[in-house]
């Protein structure tokens, strides 16, 4: 739970919104993230067009903070 009280720091001071050229969407996506207590996951909807996807977003933030993180590469209605 440390991590992720890290990572919401991180996200409050804008430093990973200032992460050159995924830092915005990354941000917005972890930002409406829902985490599941019950199973310990988060979900978020994330737009990406890397291959492999997240790839810079895994080196520089998400890897340090998720063990284990599945892409779904369909399309997802991701109505708020």
């Amino acid at each position: 739970m440390d991590r992720l009280v890290e990572l919401r720091e991180r996200l409050d001071t804008g430093e990973i919104e200032a992460m050159d050229p995924f830092g915005r969407a990354m941000t917005r996506a972890l930002e409406d993230a829902r985490f599941d207590p019950a199973s310990g996951e988060a979900v978020w909807i994330e737009e990406d067009y890397c291959s492999p996807p997240l790839a810079m977003e895994r080196t520089e933030v998400l890897d340090d903070y998720f063990e284990d993180i599945t892409i779904v590469e369909e399309d997802v209605d991701d109505q708020r």
